[in-house]
């Protein structure tokens, strides 16, 4: 357990909870609309991200940005997220324990058999609502990529794809750049 003082306030359940899952020693949690799950991803889907990070590391360094699964806090919700990848600021990424979803410059979620329709439904909906500017879901069950911008209080407000995979996939600005998805 961690030796750092708490800094929640004992009469709110949401920054207890989320203090809480924050000091679970060994173990990544997220919570999803109240729910608490266990972060345990298997190798095919950490293959996926990582190959996303890989395409697009020499423009994450020209950005001067980190890409990691660091996590993002929703606040005044109970959710806590983290995502499979997110590129940030490296300024904002120093000293942050979390970040919320506006301050990244792209979101992706890799789909698993039991968290699909949470990164197709709820993610989604939760990162347009916090001001995620490009969120690209890459769905393994229905092996295909779509997009989101323009993130709105009731969702994004466009979407590219989905795209099958091997299909490209271009990240606009600030990336300008396309993805191969036949590895997916």
């Amino acid at each position: 357990m961690s030796t750092q003082p708490h800094t929640y306030a004992a009469d709110d359940p949401e920054s207890a909870l989320k203090y809480a899952i924050r000091h679970i020693e060994g173990d990544r949690v997220q919570i999803v609309e109240g729910v608490i799950s266990m972060m345990s991803p298997s190798w095919d889907h950490e293959s996926a991200a990582n190959s996303v990070r890989r395409q697009i590391e020499r423009r994450v360094v020209e950005l001067d940005c980190i890409s990691g699964s660091g996590d993002l806090d929703l606040p005044g919700t109970p959710n806590w997220f983290i995502p499979d990848l997110a590129v940030v600021p490296a300024s904002l990424a120093k000293d942050a324990g979390a970040l919320v979803p506006d301050q990244t410059l792209l979101i992706v979620e890799v789909t698993s058999g039991s968290n699909g329709d949470t990164d197709r439904i709820v993610k989604r909906r939760r990162y347009a609502e916090y001001g995620a500017p490009l969120y690209l879901l890459v769905d393994r069950e229905q092996r295909s990529c779509t997009l989101f911008s323009e993130p709105g209080e009731l969702g994004y407000t466009k979407s590219d794809g989905p795209r099958p995979f091997g299909a490209p996939v271009r990240l606009p600005d600030p990336f300008e750049l396309e993805l191969d998805t036949s590895g997916f």
